[in-house]
């Protein structure tokens, strides 16, 4: 087995931390991304892994973060996109922009691109964690991606995992030809600290222990997809451009297959972001 660099997004809890741990464990580096502190530090601890926090409801904070990735590790094979989340009221952001939609969709879209001269040297694979709620709240209309109408916590939620998808079908179809694999998937109702800190109600199931252990898996059965796509070798193992559930290629909001929407999600996040 080839020994990669694999960088995880939202890995100082939940499914980026399991998946962590598992790489580790088999032999490979992983580089660890999180919002917190602590929590980022203290994994790394545990595992003798370089470690980096980022706020990804701060664009510039995002940018550093891709400098210091790209500048630290010259060779990255895998980039994870696993961090994400559900909000509760609308909130926009300190760049402007509604809060799930950054943190789901536009922050690492950014950072995916920033890293993009050392992912195609590496000829990396890139995997987004998306979601069921794609297909069960997702409705994407580029005419209003901040959702200044009809905004409800599910569809902000839905339309960020539904964008992941819609972004790795439009990376695959720029950058397939450049060596870049890119794959999403569905982790599963994993129990973790997701809805912690939101006013929805998904928190109390997510955190209320009865249902939470009736309704949720644990964090590393969530993983295992996240680590198949991640030490697979793409193409052979696994198609790319896809989305996956439980390790197969799975069908999500019909807006998914949708190719002028994907283009069009890329062009329109690309200007907001500033590329």
């Amino acid at each position: 087995m080839d020994r990669k660099t694999i960088v995880i997004t939202g890995a100082s809890d939940g499914i980026g931390a399991a998946a962590a741990r598992e790489l580790k464990r088999e032999g490979h580096e992983v580089v660890l991304v999180g919002r917190s502190p602590a929590k980022t530090g203290a994994l790394a601890a545990e595992l003798g892994a370089p470690s980096y926090t980022s706020d990804f409801a701060d664009l510039d904070d995002v940018r550093r973060l891709a400098g210091e990735l790209g500048t630290n590790h010259p060779r990255i094979d895998v980039l994870a996109n696993n961090a994400g989340g559900i909000m509760g009221h609308r909130s926009l952001t300190t760049d402007g922009f509604e809060s799930t939609f950054q943190v789901n969709h536009l922050a690492p879209f950014l950072l995916t691109n920033l890293l993009l001269p050392t992912l195609t040297s590496s000829r990396a694979t890139v995997v987004q964690t998306a979601s069921i709620a794609a297909r069960l709240f997702g409705h994407v209309d580029l005419d209003d991606l901040q959702l200044e109408r009809g905004y409800s916590p599910d569809r902000a939620y839905g339309n960020g995992k539904l964008e992941n998808i819609l972004f790795t079908r439009e990376l695959d179809r720029r950058h397939s030809a450049d060596g870049i694999a890119a794959a999403a998937f569905h982790p599963g109702v994993v129990g973790t600290s997701f809805a912690r800190d939101t006013t929805h109600p998904m928190r109390f199931l997510y955190h209320t222990p009865v249902i939470k252990n009736l309704f949720t898996i644990s964090p590393e059965r969530g993983a295992k997809g996240l680590v198949w796509l991640a030490t697979q070798e793409p193409g052979r193992d696994w198609p790319t451009g896809e989305y996956f559930e439980r390790n197969k290629v799975a069908k999500s909001n019909p807006q998914a297959r949708d190719a002028d929407l994907a283009r069009g999600l890329w062009d329109r996040s690309a200007e907001l972001v500033g590329l």
